[in-house]
C-alpha cells in the first residue's frame, strides 16, 4: 500500500498502518496474485488491534516511536532488495520533497498515535468509524481544495456519513474527535502524500527515516530516566516493541506489490475489510458498548458507503466500456 501524480484523493484506508498507497495505474482487470496480496495486507490490518491491545500497558507515544524506529531498517532492506533507490536519492537531494515528506511524516505520526491510544482506552469503536468515513472525507477534501465536481452519488453519502457523526456526537454530548482525528490526519495525510513523485515503499521509508532521528532520542530519554520500557520491564516488552516494525512495514510490502496488480474499483471494496475486522472486534471480542444509536450511526455510515461504493464501481464499469468501444474503432 505507484507513484502519486493521480488527483484523486480516495486513497485506500489502512488502519494504523502508515503509508497510503498511491493511487496504482490503471488497470485492465485484476489478477490472482494482486487479490491474494491485497488481501493479506488488509486482514493484517484487520487484526492489527490484537497487537494494540497487547501493548497497552505502553504509552502509546513509546509506541509509536519504535514503530517508526524498527521500520526503517525492514523497509529500507526491502528497497535496496529490489535496487529502487535512484528515486529516493533524488528526493533525498530535493528540499521541496524533504519538506513535503516531512509535512507527511507528521501526520501519520499523528495519526499513529490516536490509533494506538485509542485501542489502548477500549475506544476501538471510535477508531473503526474514523476509518469508514475516511474515503468520504477525502471526496470533501477533492470538491473543497481541488474543487472537484461531486456526483450526485457523492454528496448523498457524505451527508449520511455527517448525519451519522452528528448522531454519535449527540449520544456523546461532544464530537467523536477519535473518529475525526483519525479521519482528517489521514485525509490530509493521503492529499498531501500525492505530491511526493515516489514510489509508496520509497516515500514511506523517507518518512520514517525523518522521523527517525527523534523518536530514536525520544527512547533513549525514556529509558535513561528510567520510563521506557525496552529492556528494563521484561523480555516480553522487548519482543513487542521489536515486533511493531514487523506489524508496521510487512502489511504496507503487500498491499504496495497488490495494488498495483488490481483495478482502482477493485481496491475501493476491498479497503473496507480492515475496518470491518477492527469493528467485528471491537464489539464482539473487545465487548465495547454498542447500544441502539451507535447501531444506528453504523447503519448510515454503512449506507453511505454502499452508495459511494456502488457509484464507484458503475462509473469504471462504463468507463472501462467507453474505452473497449473506443479501441474496435
Amino acid at each position: 500500500m505507484a507513484d502519486v501524480t493521480t488527483r484523486d484523493v480516495t486513497t485506500p484506508i489502512t488502519p494504523g498502518a502508515g503509508a497510503p498507497a498511491s493511487a496504482p495505474g490503471p488497470q485492465t482487470g485484476d489478477t490472482p496474485r494482486g487479490f491474494l496480496l491485497a488481501a493479506i495486507a488488509y486482514v493484517m490490518w484487520g487484526f492489527l488491534p490484537f497487537f494494540m491491545k497487547g501493548i497497552a500497558h505502553i504509552p502509546a507515544a513509546e509506541v509509536v516511536a519504535h514503530r517508526i524506529v524498527w521500520s526503517v531498517p525492514l523497509v529500507g532492506a526491502y528497497i535496496l532488495w529490489l535496487g529502487r533507490t535512484e528515486d529516493l536519492k533524488a528526493a533525498l537531494r530535493s528540499f521541496r520533497m524533504l519538506r513535503m515528506a516531512a509535512l507527511t511524516a507528521l501526520l501519520v505520526t499523528f495519526n499513529w498515535g490516536i490509533y494506538v491510544w485509542s485501542i489502548a482506552v477500549g475506544r476501538t469503536l471510535e477508531a473503526a468509524l474514523g476509518y469508514y468515513i475516511n474515503p468520504l472525507f477525502s471526496i470533501f477534501l477533492g470538491a473543497v481544495l481541488l474543487k472537484e465536481k461531486l456526483s450526485r452519488a457523492q454528496m448523498v453519502a457524505i451527508a449520511l456519513a455527517a448525519a451519522a457523526v452528528a448522531i454519535v456526537a449527540y449520544d456523546a454530548g461532544g464530537l467523536p474527535w477519535v473518529s475525526l482525528g483519525l479521519c482528517v490526519s489521514w485525509g490530509f495525510y493521503a492529499f498531501f502524500r500525492k505530491t511526493l513523485p515516489i514510489g509508496p515503499n520509497q516515500g514511506f521509508f523517507l518518512e520514517v527515516l525523518l522521523l527517525s532521528v527523534p523518536s530514536l532520542l525520544f527512547i533513549l530519554y525514556l529509558e535513561a530516566s528510567g520510563q521506557g520500557h525496552f529492556g528494563d520491564t521484561g523480555p516480553a516488552d522487548v519482543v513487542w516493541l521489536l515486533s511493531s516494525g514487523l506489524v508496521t512495514a510487512v502489511p504496507l510490502l503487500f498491499y504496495a506489490n497488490g495494488a498495483k496488480l488490481l483495478r482502482l474499483s477493485t481496491i475501493g471494496i476491498m479497503q473496507y475489510i480492515a475496518p470491518s475486522m477492527v469493528f467485528l472486534i471491537a464489539v464482539f471480542i473487545f465487548g465495547e458498548p454498542f447500544g441502539m444509536v451507535k447501531l444506528f450511526a453504523f447503519v448510515l455510515i454503512w449506507a453511505a458507503l454502499v452508495v459511494y461504493t456502488s457509484s464507484m464501481v458503475l462509473t469504471s464499469r462504463a468507463n472501462r466500456r467507453a474505452t473497449s468501444a473506443n479501441a474496435k474503432v
